[in-house]
Protein backbone atom coordinates (compact mmCIF):
# COMPACT_ATOMS: atom_id res chain seq x y z
CA UNK A 1 0.00 0.00 0.00
CA UNK A 2 1.40 3.23 -1.09
CA UNK A 3 -1.06 5.45 0.37
CA UNK A 4 -3.02 5.15 3.40
CA UNK A 5 -5.62 7.41 4.92
CA UNK A 6 -7.63 6.69 8.08
CA UNK A 7 -8.96 9.07 10.42
CA UNK A 8 -12.67 9.36 9.67
CA UNK A 9 -15.57 8.52 12.14
CA UNK A 10 -18.73 10.04 13.29
CA UNK A 11 -18.67 13.69 14.75
CA UNK A 12 -21.40 16.38 15.38
CA UNK A 13 -22.09 19.04 13.73
CA UNK A 14 -19.26 22.01 15.33
CA UNK A 15 -16.77 19.03 16.05
CA UNK A 16 -13.79 17.77 14.26
CA UNK A 17 -11.51 15.15 12.80
CA UNK A 18 -8.27 14.87 12.23
CA UNK A 19 -7.37 12.86 9.19
CA UNK A 20 -3.80 11.27 8.18
CA UNK A 21 -2.53 10.39 5.67
CA UNK A 22 0.50 7.59 5.45
CA UNK A 23 2.55 7.95 2.18
CA UNK A 24 5.54 5.62 1.10
CA UNK A 25 8.52 7.15 1.75
CA UNK A 26 9.36 7.17 -2.20
CA UNK A 27 6.31 8.65 -2.94
CA UNK A 28 6.23 11.52 0.04
CA UNK A 29 9.73 12.25 -0.64
CA UNK A 30 8.75 13.31 -4.40
CA UNK A 31 5.23 14.38 -4.41
CA UNK A 32 2.54 16.67 -3.18
CA UNK A 33 -0.89 15.47 -1.38
CA UNK A 34 -4.62 16.37 -1.70
CA UNK A 35 -7.55 15.97 -0.24
CA UNK A 36 -10.75 15.35 -2.21
CA UNK A 37 -13.78 14.03 -1.12
CA UNK A 38 -16.88 12.23 -2.23
CA UNK A 39 -20.41 13.00 -0.93
CA UNK A 40 -23.20 9.71 -1.68
CA UNK A 41 -24.53 10.75 -5.07
CA UNK A 42 -21.55 13.32 -6.08
CA UNK A 43 -19.11 13.40 -8.01
CA UNK A 44 -15.54 13.18 -6.23
CA UNK A 45 -14.26 16.91 -5.18
CA UNK A 46 -10.59 18.47 -4.34
CA UNK A 47 -10.78 19.70 -0.85
CA UNK A 48 -7.15 20.42 -0.33
CA UNK A 49 -3.52 20.29 -1.82
CA UNK A 50 -0.13 20.89 0.09
CA UNK A 51 2.86 20.85 -2.22
CA UNK A 52 5.98 18.78 -1.46
CA UNK A 53 8.73 20.76 0.93
CA UNK A 54 12.48 19.98 -0.33
CA UNK A 55 14.23 23.07 0.75
CA UNK A 56 14.69 23.79 -3.12
CA UNK A 57 12.34 24.04 -5.70
CA UNK A 58 9.17 23.21 -3.60
CA UNK A 59 7.78 25.00 -0.61
CA UNK A 60 5.29 23.41 0.67
CA UNK A 61 2.68 25.85 -0.24
CA UNK A 62 -1.07 25.01 1.11
CA UNK A 63 -4.31 25.13 -1.39
CA UNK A 64 -8.05 25.19 -0.01
CA UNK A 65 -11.89 24.58 -1.44
CA UNK A 66 -13.43 27.91 -1.30
CA UNK A 67 -16.01 25.65 1.07
CA UNK A 68 -13.07 24.52 3.77
CA UNK A 69 -11.14 27.48 3.70
CA UNK A 70 -10.85 28.97 7.16
CA UNK A 71 -12.09 25.48 8.77
CA UNK A 72 -9.64 22.85 7.27
CA UNK A 73 -6.05 23.04 7.62
CA UNK A 74 -3.54 20.45 5.79
CA UNK A 75 0.06 19.58 7.07
CA UNK A 76 2.71 17.84 5.88
CA UNK A 77 5.50 15.83 8.97
CA UNK A 78 8.49 14.74 6.97
CA UNK A 79 9.87 12.69 9.65
CA UNK A 80 6.19 10.43 9.95
CA UNK A 81 5.78 10.27 5.83
CA UNK A 82 2.12 11.45 7.14
CA UNK A 83 -0.27 14.08 5.80
CA UNK A 84 -2.93 15.57 7.91
CA UNK A 85 -5.80 17.28 7.33
CA UNK A 86 -7.25 18.55 10.31
CA UNK A 87 -11.28 19.58 10.06
CA UNK A 88 -12.23 21.42 12.77
CA UNK A 89 -16.33 23.44 12.64
CA UNK A 90 -17.49 20.76 10.79
CA UNK A 91 -20.54 20.53 9.06
CA UNK A 92 -23.40 17.81 8.03
CA UNK A 93 -22.04 18.64 4.30
CA UNK A 94 -18.74 18.15 4.79
CA UNK A 95 -20.21 14.26 5.11
CA UNK A 96 -18.13 11.91 1.97
CA UNK A 97 -15.89 9.52 2.02
CA UNK A 98 -12.66 11.77 2.05
CA UNK A 99 -9.34 10.42 -0.06
CA UNK A 100 -5.95 10.96 -0.02
CA UNK A 101 -3.76 11.71 -3.90
CA UNK A 102 -0.22 11.55 -4.52
CA UNK A 103 0.49 14.30 -7.37
CA UNK A 104 3.00 16.93 -8.25
CA UNK A 105 0.69 19.90 -9.33
CA UNK A 106 -2.48 20.87 -7.42
CA UNK A 107 -3.87 20.54 -10.99
CA UNK A 108 -3.01 17.13 -10.94
CA UNK A 109 -3.15 14.47 -12.19
CA UNK A 110 -2.80 12.62 -9.06
CA UNK A 111 -0.78 9.00 -9.89
CA UNK A 112 -1.33 7.16 -6.60
CA UNK A 113 -4.50 6.87 -4.60
CA UNK A 114 -4.98 5.71 -1.02
CA UNK A 115 -8.61 3.89 0.10
CA UNK A 116 -11.28 6.36 1.25
CA UNK A 117 -11.79 7.16 4.92
CA UNK A 118 -15.63 7.84 6.03
CA UNK A 119 -16.25 10.66 7.59
CA UNK A 120 -20.18 11.42 8.85
CA UNK A 121 -21.33 14.64 10.24
CA UNK A 122 -24.72 14.54 12.11
CA UNK A 123 -26.78 17.42 12.75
Amino acid sequence: VQLQASGGGLVQAGGSLRLSCVASGDIFSRYGVAWFRQAPGKEREFVSFIRLNDGRLSDGRTYYADSVKGRFTISRDNAKNTVYLQMNGLRPDDTAVYYCAAGQKVIGPFDYWGQGTKVTVSS
